[in-house]
């Protein structure tokens, strides 16, 4: 079972020798924090699947959370917060490869 602070790996990627993570977001000290793994695909269109694809699952967790909720509404105000974001960013990314 997670904490509060770290969440387990999808039952899948335990099953998975092969398995590998890919992206970890963090909210530390008043902003985001993200290690992820590169050089994983040639074609960054394989990056926009993902982004995709976590947009959909943050929708359904948000959806078991709040029965009520309006899966195409939320999902709408997450692609503008998305779009907003790549527009006009509230700050540049920084960081180092290890």
């Amino acid at each position: 079972m997670a904490s509060l602070k770290f969440l387990d790996p999808p039952p899948p990627a335990t099953r998975d020798k092969a398995a590998f993570e890919l992206l970890r977001v963090w909210v530390a000290e008043q902003g985001q924090h993200v290690s992820l793994r590169s050089g994983v695909w040639e074609d960054p269109f394989a990056w926009g699947i993902v982004l995709a694809d976590l947009a959909r699952h943050i929708v359904n967790a948000e959806a078991i959370a709040k029965k009520d909720l309006d899966r195409d509404a939320y999902l709408e105000r997450l692609l503008e917060g998305f779009n907003a974001e790549i527009e006009s960013p509230t700050d540049e990314p920084e960081g180092e490869i290890q």
